[in-house]
């Protein structure tokens, strides 16, 4: 499958991402109304964003500039590699 490059496929896709993140944590809420349950999600939903900034952006632009990552399996594939040599 090639790259995705309509920009209105790829607002769309943006769009479902934010539904699907959006009902899911409102689904969670709705079960468990907690603040402990509603803290822990937002702590949740930042460390993972961070941990993708971190794996795309960081490391493109200060670890390796000549590396430049397709995806999450990449990046583990790059982590992989290079603790081998």
């Amino acid at each position: 499958m090639g790259d995705l490059k309509n920009p209105k496929l790829i607002y769309l896709k943006a769009w479902l991402f934010l539904c699907i993140g959006l009902l899911s944590a409102a689904t969670l809420l709705l079960d468990h109304p907690q603040w402990k349950t509603a803290v822990l999600l937002v702590l949740t939903v930042w460390a993972f964003a961070r941990a993708y900034y971190f794996m795309f952006y960081v490391i493109e632009r200060y670890v390796d500039p000549s590396f430049r990552f397709a995806g999450i399996g990449s990046f583990l594939i790059y982590i992989l590699r290079r603790r081998k040599t």
